[in-house]
């Protein structure tokens, strides 16, 4: 791994947004299936020291979705939300929302851009707009960063293998 992170994370101040960009060496319509594809979606998401169980997966529009990580002392992080609209392979609108903040109703809308690029890469774009600028800086403070690595750093590794 290089010192030089691949993943970029944008906040900038006053907006309730958080944006996401990472290029992948693989085609764009791999990328997209990583992200629908039940069985990839699983092996990639999340810190690599959790585990991931994915209790409901619809990757359409209208879908739902869940899933629980787990860390290495049995402490449990639910997640879960609705696909708004899945266009295969150019986007995925769907909302986030932790099950584990003690109030409900901090839901992130989030939208997810697949861009081919040449020499069969992928420019990935994530956006993802919270409720309230405090919501987002929350996000940020909740070591979201380390995870968003993480999890990119193990789709990469996925994809090279997909690729053989």
């Amino acid at each position: 791994m290089t010192t030089d992170n691949p993943t970029k994370i944008a906040a900038e101040p006053g907006k309730q947004e958080i944006i996401i960009t990472r290029e992948f060496d693989a085609p764009r319509e791999l990328v997209f299936k990583a992200f629908t594809d039940p069985k990839l979606y699983s092996q990639w998401l999340g810190p690599r020291s959790f585990t991931m169980n994915l209790e409901t997966f619809e990757p359409k529009s209208g879908g739902s979705w869940r899933y629980i990580q787990k860390d290495q002392e049995g402490n449990k992080y639910a997640f879960h939300g609705v696909n708004h609209e899945v266009t295969a392979p150019e986007r995925i609108i769907s909302t986030f929302e932790f099950e584990g903040l003690p109030e409900k109703g901090h839901v992130v809308f989030e939208t997810a851009r697949f861009e081919a690029l040449p020499g069969n890469r992928t420019k990935l774009t994530s956006q993802s707009v919270f409720q309230t600028i405090e919501d987002r800086d929350g996000m940020l403070q909740s070591g979201m960063e380390e995870g968003v690595n993480d999890s990119y750093d193990r789709l990469e590794e996925l994809l090279e293998k997909l690729k053989k």
